[in-house]
């Protein structure tokens, strides 16, 4: 019905705007207009008691008037007592009517025991039982009647801009959704979708749901413009399952967070989110070992290079949650360290025993590194610094080369002087068989870590940890897809064959801690990263959950195109994270043990010279010089489509299967 088609369109408008203002009255004062309303309400019901049980009117009699001030009374007393009051009306449902229903029951307890024990000439006893029963009616009443008028008949006023939404999920998160949809005027909901196809026709507070397989049918005949995913409890593999299935739909898909932030069963329309990729590679995250997790952090000395980089703050705060003594932030840039240390401090996830030392320098600075490592004697070192960008670092290879390679040596010698139990490298996928100048240094860094633990003279123990892409790290191509669709496209990649393995920054981070924390020395720890992702899937994905349709030759009409922009210089098509055949098997289930060749200690220290001969100069080609000899399989010509991807996907299941 559309109101504002009436024949009065004045009378209308006078009451759409009585509506507003009482809605915006102040509390105190709309709880004293409740207050004289419930008031007239016990009038009323004492009156219609006595009618019923006497089948006659006596509005003021004096049994009559008894009764209406010991209802008052009683009434107002218990109502207090339980909170009625504290209830904000315009959101009254089921809880609020059985609120009012308990208040009723003991308003009832009070008049039995006064009418029926003490007895009051006029009274009948039943009047305790039935009065209590005929205000429960009108209250609730008046409470469903007070919520209509000041939700859904103004909300029916701005019918013109809102979006019919379906909710996906008919358990407890979902209901407290649908309850929370009734309050935002822009939204309609129009059904609840649900697996359970045993509630299938049923209805809450109204609105009907439907078997989840039935989506296609009611998307079109509904016109659903939105669809809320309320399954904060599925596990990733469900939630992907789901969210493939949606997105053949023209709708946008949101959902709530996890069940873990959703405190004390409050559900909000705040708490609603745009899918998340990592609900789209469907590989639930494994539990960390807590054990693992502390046995090198609690009660020692940490500290953390790149400490404002994505892994690097990530790993800062999954370190001030195991209670290290203390926590070096080493970061070269000003303002990423302040953003983490202020998080760290102010956020309240640090526990107060817990000493932050912020270190404003660069691991290439010998010196510098010299220092800090003599000023706080860490224990256990996570050496995250390093340019990771791959187009930047094969335009800078200066640059790239000291930060990554240098700062890593210059680290690794710092640490074992300063007697340090643990340095854990983080590593990367892009260091196997590299195309790029970025994934060179790595492979180099990783050499260094390992050159160092075969010496064998000091109590220092090296590993280092390769992984693949963080899903909306610093340069992810996940943020920068989101910002495209918002921006209206089109979405650019570089290569439609392109495919890269994803993992969450937390899981990662935590997986970095697990493995440093089993190291013996020299291992290259590779982590299981599920299945490699298309770019192209992952970017049409990202479109259709947006709401948006793909524009391509079969849809010239959609909204947003996906372009080919060719891959830039030192792209790989495919990563992979194994150089060798036979990984080996560890305790935990996602990491692995590679074994790969190393390189000895005094011929790479011969290298380490030359290349910090050529940075001192500036010399590209004989910086690169010594790259190629140090990691012989680096090759700056990307390779085309070859069998890389599926070798590497058959040694992670080789391994996980020993």
């Amino acid at each position: 019905m559309d109101f504002q088609s009436q024949e009065s369109p004045a009378l209308f408008s006078f009451i759409v705007t009585i509506l507003r203002r009482t809605a915006d009255l102040p509390r105190p004062l709309r709880r004293l207009i409740a207050f004289v309303m419930d008031a007239m309400l016990c009038v009323i019901s004492v009156w219609l008691a006595f009618s019923i049980r006497i089948g006659e009117w006596n509005l003021f009699g004096r049994p009559v008037l008894i009764v209406i001030a010991v209802v008052l009374l009683a009434w107002f007393l218990i109502a207090f007592l339980s909170g009625i009051y504290r209830s904000i009306i315009r959101t009254a449902g089921g809880r609020t009517i059985a609120d009012i229903a308990i208040a009723c029951l003991f308003l009832s307890l009070v008049t039995l025991a006064i009418f029926s024990l003490l007895g009051i000439v006029g009274v009948p006893r039943t009047i305790g039982v039935l009065q209590p029963m005929i205000l429960l009616l009108l209250l609730a009443m008046s409470r469903v009647g007070i919520r209509y008028a000041l939700v859904d008949v103004l909300h029916l006023v701005h019918r013109g801009r809102q979006q019919r939404v379906a909710v996906y999920g008919a358990g407890r998160a979902g209901q407290q959704l649908g309850l929370a949809l009734r309050h935002e005027g822009h939204l309609t909901l129009t059904c609840y979708f649900d697996d359970n196809y045993s509630i299938a026709g049923d209805r809450i507070d109204g609105v009907i749901i439907h078997s989840s397989a039935d989506v296609s049918r009611y998307v079109g005949e509904l016109e659903i413009d939105e669809i809320l995913l309320a399954i904060p409890s599925a596990t990733r593999t469900r939630r992907r399952e789901i969210v493939e299935a949606l997105k053949n739909f023209p709708v946008r898909v949101r959902s709530l967070p996890s069940i873990g932030n959703i405190i004390d069963g409050e559900v909000s329309i705040k708490d609603l989110k745009e899918v998340r990729v990592e609900d789209l590679l469907g590989r639930d995250p494994v539990p960390p070992d807590e054990a693992l997790l502390g046995a090198a952090i609690s009660g020692k000395v940490v500290l953390v290079s790149g400490a404002g980089g994505s892994i690097g703050a990530e790993l800062c705060r999954q370190i001030v949650a195991r209670e290290p003594s203390s926590l070096v932030l080493l970061e070269q840039s000003e303002f990423a360290l302040y953003s983490i240390l202020s998080e760290l401090e102010e956020s309240g996830a640090t526990p107060d025993h817990v000493v932050l030392v912020p270190e404003l320098a660069d691991v290439s600075d010998a010196a510098a590194v010299r220092r800090i490592m003599e000023r706080n004697r860490p224990q256990t070192i996570f050496h995250a610094a390093a340019y990771k960008h791959v187009p930047l670092v094969e335009a800078n290879p200066i640059s790239g080369l000291r930060n990554n390679v240098i700062g890593t040596y210059n680290c690794c010698m710092e640490a074992e002087r300063a007697g340090a139990t643990r340095f854990i490298l983080v590593s990367t996928d892009k260091a196997v068989r590299p195309t790029n100048i970025m994934g060179a240094s790595k492979r180099f860094c990783e050499l260094v870590v390992q050159g160092r633990a075969a010496e064998g003279a000091s109590k220092t123990i090296f590993s280092s940890v390769r992984f693949g892409n963080v899903l909306s790290s610093s340069g992810s191509v996940v943020p920068r897809f989101q910002a495209q669709i918002n921006g209206g496209g089109p979405v650019t990649l570089t290569h439609r064959d392109v495919t890269r393995y994803f993992m969450t920054i937390p899981e990662a981070s935590q997986l970095v801690m697990q493995a440093g924390a089993m190291a013996k020395g020299g291992e290259v720890f590779v982590l299981d990263m599920g299945q490699p992702v298309r770019i192209i899937d992952l970017a049409r994905s990202m479109i259709q959950l947006s709401g948006c349709t793909v524009r391509d030759n079969d849809n010239p009409e959609g909204d947003i195109a996906i372009a080919e922009i060719g891959l830039r210089p030192g792209e790989k098509m495919y990563e992979e994270l194994l150089i060798g055949d036979n990984p080996e098997p560890t305790d935990h289930s996602r990491i692995m043990r590679a074994s790969e060749k190393r390189l000895d200690w005094s011929k790479l220290c011969v290298w380490l010279d030359r290349m910090q001969q050529a940075l001192d100069i500036g010399d590209v080609d004989g910086a690169m010089a010594v790259v190629r000899q140090v990691v012989p399989d680096y090759s700056p010509h990307a390779p085309g489509e070859d069998s890389a991807p599926q070798m590497a996907t058959d040694r992670v299941k080789k391994s996980t299967k020993q």
